[in-house]
C-alpha cells in the first residue's frame, strides 16, 4: 500500500444500549476506537452485490489493524469522523488474512 492512502477518519461505535422502566429496550453506543482508513468501493464479491441490489451503499475498509480492530464484530458500528454518517458492519472484519491491515465491508449509511 502507498503512504498517505490513509486520508479518511472513522469511529467504531460498541452498542451498550440497555432495557428501560417499561422492559423494552434502548439503543445507546460508546466510542470504541477512532483511527485513520482508507475506503475502497466495492467492485462485485458476494455481499457488495446483494447490498446494491438491495439499494444501499456496501464499500470495503481498510484499517491498521491493532487489538481494537481486531476486537470489532458486526455488532458494532462505524461512523465517519469527517461527513458524521453511521454504517452498518456487514461482514466481521478480517484480521487473519493480513497482519498489518484488517479489512472489513460497511453498508449504508444508516439515518
Amino acid at each position: 500500500m502507498r503512504p498517505g492512502a490513509l486520508t479518511e477518519r472513522v469511529a467504531f461505535d460498541a452498542p451498550t444500549g440497555g432495557t428501560d422502566a417499561f422492559g423494552g429496550t434502548t439503543e445507546a453506543w460508546a466510542e470504541h476506537h477512532v483511527c485513520a482508513a482508507q475506503w475502497t468501493h466495492g467492485k462485485g464479491d458476494e455481499s457488495v452485490q446483494a447490498a446494491r441490489e438491495a439499494g444501499r451503499s456496501a464499500y470495503k475498509i481498510r484499517v491498521r489493524s491493532c487489538a481494537a480492530t481486531r476486537a470489532l464484530t458486526a455488532d458494532y458500528r462505524m461512523r465517519d469522523v469527517r461527513r458524521g454518517t453511521v454504517w452498518n458492519i456487514s461482514e466481521p472484519p478480517d484480521a487473519i488474512t493480513d497482519r498489518a491491515w484488517v479489512h472489513l465491508v460497511v453498508e449504508g449509511p444508516v439515518t
